[in-house]
């Protein structure tokens, strides 16, 4: 699965962005909060607090390595090389706090803890790709005008 969202991830940079295309995965990945209505997938606030920042932390070198670039009058993105790496580390590091955690957790809470990771870390990254995505579309629309 990681290889095939990888694949995506970097054939993507072949084709110009959208504002859409920044903004829909996490609107649709909000529908899984709906894990939360079944009670065993609940955790204590302070656990879901501490998923939420240990996310926000892991969504700093995806920030940082995932940049724009204009091509004439369209954004694409930018290939970084160090992008596959830290999605490849960002893996390895979920999965071995997930061996941990599921030592300590049931299965159901292991579950919210690290979709609320996910939204940690896709939320930031995508809000952030926004601002820049704005910014070159400011910037391409003055040098039309």
């Amino acid at each position: 699965m990681a290889f095939i969202v990888l694949t995506i991830r970097l054939r993507r940079a072949n084709r110009p962005t959208s504002m859409k295309q920044i903004i829909l995965p996490p609107l649709f990945m909000s529908t899984g909060s709906m894990m939360f209505l079944y009670p065993p997938t609940r955790v204590d606030a302070i656990f879901a607090l501490e998923s939420l920042f240990m996310g926000m932390i892991l969504s700093i070198p995806l920030i940082l390595t995932s940049k724009f670039e204009l091509r004439g009058d369209q954004i694409f993105m930018k290939r970084s090389k160090a992008f596959a790496f830290i999605l490849i580390g960002l893996l390895l590091v979920r999965l071995a706090a997930k061996v941990y955690v599921g030592e300590h957790v049931s299965l159901f809470e292991t579950g919210g803890l690290f979709y609320l990771l996910a939204v940690g870390m896709i939320f930031p990254w995508r809000i952030a790709m926004a601002f820049r995505y704005r910014q070159l579309q400011r910037s391409l629309t003055e040098k039309a005008a």
